[in-house]
């Protein structure tokens, strides 16, 4: 009996954090991409297809960048507009890269707090750096203020072809 019990006690923590793991989901961030390459690959075929490039900067340790990606892959006209309008390219930010270059030619998004969204135009400047605070409502990211953003932010909108006269 005892060697059972025992043998349980091993194996419980195993299981347990392999359901963790599996609950975790799909990692977003690689921590060994090169920011640099990935972000000039997404320019290049952003100005292909007349878009711009979209920077989720965040982790796999950080909650909130897994929930909002979830909040867009979920919903039909948040993954349309985001596919529609930009290139998306997820920026890993941690400790062993927190003091790299690219953070200053970013305009130091980090400071707005995680995910913290940056847009590039087609020529890969830096036109806008959103924190996701404001897509904040309730316990969660708003749909509404998501589309908003993205809406605003678009190609379309930022060259004045959105405005009603």
């Amino acid at each position: 009996m005892k060697k059972i019990l025992f043998s349980i006690l091993l194996v419980l923590p195993a299981m347990l954090g392999f359901a963790q793991d599996k609950q975790a989901g799909p990692k977003l961030y690689d921590p060994n991409a090169d920011a640099r390459a990935d972000i000039k690959k997404a320019v290049q075929q952003a100005a292909k297809e007349h878009k711009y490039v979209m920077l989720q900067v965040g982790g796999n340790w950080c909650i909130w960048c897994t929930r909002f990606h979830h909040t867009v892959a979920a919903n039909d006209t948040l993954s349309r507009l985001q596919k529609d309008n930009y290139v998306m390219v997820y920026v890993n930010y941690e400790q062993k890269n927190s003091k790299d270059a690219i953070w200053k030619e970013l305009g130091y998004p980090q400071r707005f707090g995680f995910p913290v969204f940056v847009i590039l135009d087609e020529q890969g400047k830096r036109i806008h750096t959103q924190s996701s605070a404001y897509l904040e409502e309730g316990k969660g990211h708003s749909p509404a203020k998501i589309a908003e953003f993205f809406t605003q932010w678009s190609p379309d909108a930022v060259a004045g072809k959105t405005l009603k006269n």
